[in-house]
């Protein structure tokens, strides 16, 4: 079995976990350190992954949202098991399991599965971007051809993150300067975006089980994946997407400052 296919096999394994819970709502919620919500389904998701990789992939390393880093090998599965337990924990169908496989600092593939809403995506280096809806074939996916932020369609999560990293009014003029803002939030606004729905989506503080999966999808589709200050994939502390044809605009237009962490 070739990575792709695993990875793909470990998405079915994660969906046929977290559905159960998510429509029978059976679970209870913590709260952990950092006061995010965290559900026993989202350790089970990951536990279930990591055990997995443990045996198919035994010399690779993995790190996961709830149980951290394992492993010292430069090919390493990156697992967020539920991105979006707020919704979750909330019944509202907008979540995904995230998994990715990067060699070093490169991308090799990236799946985001999203059970609830039917639909999935992944990319593998050069190959493209892929999306499966219920019931439908996959198809290829591409970002969009807009080329003015007037007539871009612009997706984010809060605004509380902007003020954190002193930008807020940077922001704020950015979603004033576009055609049309929307906040779909986390995994959704990149997917869109990758689908050429969305023309802009960035979030001012995410960590690397946030991005993983989501930059070899939007790489692939066309688009381009920075942090606010322009450095390329995950590992910046936070997220600018676009189509490429709109990414230096939109990055002038946040101030290209520094992620906090």
């Amino acid at each position: 079995m070739n990575d792709l296919e695993l990875a793909l096999d470990l998405a079915d394994l994660a969906d046929s976990l977290s559905c159960r819970h998510f429509f029978a709502q059976d679970f209870t919620v913590e709260t952990k350190p950092d006061l995010t919500p965290v559900t026993e389904c989202d350790r089970a998701v990951e536990a279930a992954i990591m055990d997995r990789l443990s045996r198919d992939r035994p010399d690779d390393s993995v790190l996961g949202e709830e149980f951290g880093s394992h492993g010292t090998s430069p090919r390493r599965w990156i697992v967020d098991p539920i991105d979006g337990t707020k919704n979750f924990v909330r019944g509202v169908p907008v979540w995904a399991t995230l998994i990715s496989l990067y060699d070093g600092e490169e991308p090799v593939l990236g799946v985001v599965s999203a059970p609830a809403l039917g639909r999935r995506w992944w990319a593998q280096s050069g190959q493209g971007a892929h999306v499966a809806a219920l019931d439908q074939a996959p198809k290829r996916i591409h970002v969009s051809e807009v080329e003015s932020l007037s007539d871009a369609s612009l997706s984010y999560a809060s605004l509380s993150g902007w003020r954190d990293l002193g930008v807020l009014d940077r922001f704020l003029d950015l979603c004033a300067s576009t055609w049309r803002t929307r906040g779909y939030g986390d995994f959704y606004s990149y997917m869109l975006l990758a689908e050429g729905a969305v023309d802009i989506a960035c979030e001012p503080e995410l960590a690397l089980y946030d991005m993983g999966a989501l930059v070899p999808i939007v790489v692939e589709a066309g688009g381009t994946f920075t942090n606010t200050a322009g450095t390329p994939g995950p590992f910046g502390g936070n997220a600018v997407a676009t189509n490429s044809r709109l990414h230096s605009a939109t990055l002038d237009a946040l101030g290209r400052v520094a992620p906090t962490r």
